[in-house]
């Protein structure tokens, strides 16, 4: 039996194009039969992509790109340019998924920033999905009206894997332009660890003082590991 290339991985060259499926087995038939929450990450993504190519289906494509990249996760980290290298992408799909994949940070984004944070739980929720993943460290900032409730969370610094260069005046340039009231502070240990670096609570303490000139008041500072998190607040370090 031959064999065919998708991107680089031989597989075989047996298979079945979505036509030659059943009409109950189509993901976009699934899809209006049962509704999305029904269809597994390859059959959503297969709808996005739309057609396969010589290789294979839209499926087929779909499961490769999954396989690929590292799962849904790190589909969502893969540049428009590195998905359209992938032999059956090209430029149009490699759009079509980044702006799928964009759209649903966005909707997944609005949806939380409706919630209230009040306490230490609450603001790491807010980032942990995203924030542990990371593999660069990131500082972040959520903004908070009178009522604790989010008004949006600013990127205001990207360092290397163990630093970064965070300036008072970016830390609250948003705050302000966006009239915030409380501001809490974010961000990850690529490591996986978030136990508080001599750094990270000096930091904390120097851009409280910034806050206190402003007349914006920074409720906690939490630093996002591998599914756990430490609150500088809860820890009286604050």
């Amino acid at each position: 039996m031959g064999r065919v290339d998708l991107g680089g991985e031989a597989r075989p060259a047996y298979r079945v194009a979505m036509r030659e499926l059943p009409q109950s087995a189509r993901p976009r038939e699934r899809l209006w039969r049962d509704g999305p929450g029904a269809l597994a990450e390859a059959e959503l993504l297969a709808i996005i992509l739309r057609t396969g190519s010589q290789e294979g289906s839209a499926l087929d494509l779909a499961r490769y790109l999954l396989g690929r990249f590292g799962g849904l996760v790190g589909l969502g980290k893969a540049s428009p340019e590195e998905l359209s290298v992938v032999k059956g992408v090209g430029p149009a799909k490699a759009a079509q998924v980044a702006a799928a994949l964009e759209l649903g940070r966005r909707l997944g984004a609005a949806v939380r920033f409706r919630v209230a944070v009040n306490t230490p739980e609450d603001a790491a929720a807010l980032v942990m999905p995203e924030m542990r993943h990371l593999e660069r460290e990131e500082f972040r900032v959520i903004l908070l009206d009178t009522k604790n409730r989010v008004i949006g969370v600013e990127t205001v610094a990207v360092g290397s894997l163990n630093s970064a260069g965070v300036q008072p005046r970016e830390v609250f340039k948003g705050a302000v332009r966006r009239s915030a009231a409380t501001v809490i502070l974010v961000h990850n240990h690529p490591s996986g660890d978030p136990t508080p670096s001599r750094e990270d609570v000096a930091l904390t303490k120097r851009l409280a003082q910034a806050g206190e000139l402003l007349g914006i008041e920074i409720l906690d500072h939490i630093i996002v590991g591998d599914n756990k998190y430490i609150s500088l607040k809860a820890e009286k370090l604050l």
